[in-house]
């Protein structure tokens, strides 16, 4: 049995988009294989939200960004690479964001775990990819909908560790 670990963590993630293309991590490794992720993560203690997505996004892409509205709120449980195995309950908040005109994408000092990269992919291409977690695609899918959902709903990690 996986145990979940007591804490809920919150992470902030950027969603980068420009000319009908999406910024995204590039991972491999840890036992999954190739996938995409949006830039992000977790808010430490006594950080905003706000100022936990500029660090990640300084770290893991190179750049600050512009941070504009709030689209989404998801829950995802997490598998962590842990013995025992154990699961995080995250809490994620997806904010529409803006890079420099000038930007190219690189990684940042100190990159994600397994990020390999950082990618422009094009949106219409998005089901060949691998997205993670599997809830991406439904977010990126209702981006500039009028009526898109704002609580996305509580997923949970389908890779197996």
């Amino acid at each position: 049995m996986t145990e979940l670990l007591p804490s809920i963590r919150n992470t902030a993630r950027a969603i980068i988009v420009r000319q009908q293309r999406i910024l995204l991590l590039r991972k491999q490794g840890g036992g999954r294989g190739e996938r995409f992720a949006l830039p992000g993560g977790g808010q430490e203690p006594g950080e905003t939200l706000l100022d936990a997505l500029d660090r990640e996004c300084r770290e893991e892409i190179g750049t600050a960004v512009e941070i504009g509205e709030l689209l989404h709120v998801a829950e995802f449980n997490k598998l962590r690479d842990t013995q025992p195995p154990s699961r995080r309950h995250l809490v994620e908040f997806l904010f529409r964001c803006d890079v420099p005109d000038d930007y190219s994408p690189r990684n940042g000092d100190h990159p994600d775990k397994h990020q390999v990269g950082v990618v422009w992919a094009a949106l219409d291409g998005l089901q060949r990819l691998t997205l993670y977690p599997d809830y991406l695609s439904m977010c990126v899918a209702v981006l500039d909908a009028p009526q898109r959902p704002f609580y996305l709903g509580s997923f949970e990690d389908s890779a197996t560790s």
